[in-house]
């Protein structure tokens, strides 16, 4: 077993008349993101040859930060706490705390990148290619801050590397977060960063993440203690044994195939109206 280091989440603690408030490693983890994404974009969207005016570069980390912090809530809510949040309304706005769905948060950012791409009729895909990257940076360092906050940690284990993590029953768990930082955050990016210098296929480095996170969490999720253990006790896992992350993984790994198959067909398509 290995010590939880048992870093307090609060980096700075402070009252203004009765209300606390504290900043939290969490939040600024988003906030780093955010600055990371706004200086590297910028020369990664020169690898797809893609030019923004500053207005335009602006926006388009606004429409990311909006569609990250709107989508990743607003999933978590729907997808994993409905029931809490219908019952506690006011902690909806509670961010942070934690409770971001990844998976509301990549469907809020491709929906926000899909609308300002059309607005100012900009190539999505050599657009997203060139976000992923950063998209997993910011996965890594999310990841981290659920391990300080001490939250979505592992099943029980007696591996080596077990922690006992403050506020579970006091058994040693998996630290599925650190998992996901390592997956998801350092793996998914070293890909994927490749995949964009080395591979000119608009799309490729897209439905890359797509599928390989889909996997990542599929498999994480086997030994990841579900969100609300209340859901599964309730109405079962979806098909016996599938967490609703899992689920959602699933569905992420079907699209990635599809939309591969997308991207890789349109050329040949054009060919054969080419020779007809």
């Amino acid at each position: 077993m290995i010590t939880y280091p048992n870093i307090d989440p609060n980096i700075v603690s402070f009252s203004i008349g009765n209300l606390n408030l504290h900043i939290r490693w969490y939040g600024l983890f988003y906030v780093l993101s955010f600055i990371l994404a706004f200086i590297l974009y910028k020369p990664f969207l020169k690898k797809r040859n893609i030019k923004l005016t500053k207005e335009q570069y602006e926006s388009i980390i606004f429409y990311m930060m909006l569609g990250v912090i709107l989508g990743g809530r607003l999933g978590y809510i729907l997808f994993y706490n409905l029931r809490y949040y219908l019952s506690h309304p006011i902690m909806i706005f509670a961010v942070w705390e934690g409770g971001m769905s990844f998976h509301g948060g990549a469907l809020g950012v491709i929906i926000a990148g899909l609308i300002f791409c059309h607005k100012h009729k900009l190539n999505f895909y050599a657009m997203a290619d060139s976000a992923i990257p950063i998209v997993a940076i910011g996965l890594g360092l999310g990841r981290l801050g659920n391990f300080i906050n001490a939250e979505l940690y592992g099943k029980p284990t007696n591996l080596p590397w077990g922690m006992i993590f403050p506020g579970s029953d006091g058994a040693v768990r998996h630290p599925s977060q650190l998992y996901e930082l390592i997956l998801e955050g350092i793996v998914m990016f070293v890909i994927t960063y490749f995949l964009l210098k080395k591979l000119k296929k608009e799309g490729v480095v897209f439905w890359s993440f797509i599928g390989l996170y889909g996997i990542f969490r599929f498999l994480i999720e086997f030994v990841r203690e579900p969100d609300d253990l209340d859901f599964y006790t309730r109405s079962g896992y979806i098909f016996g044994f599938m967490s609703i992350g899992q689920f959602l993984s699933l569905l992420m790994m079907i699209i990635a195939i599809w939309g591969f198959y997308s991207i890789y067909k349109t050329p040949k398509k054009q060919e054969q109206r080419k020779t007809n």
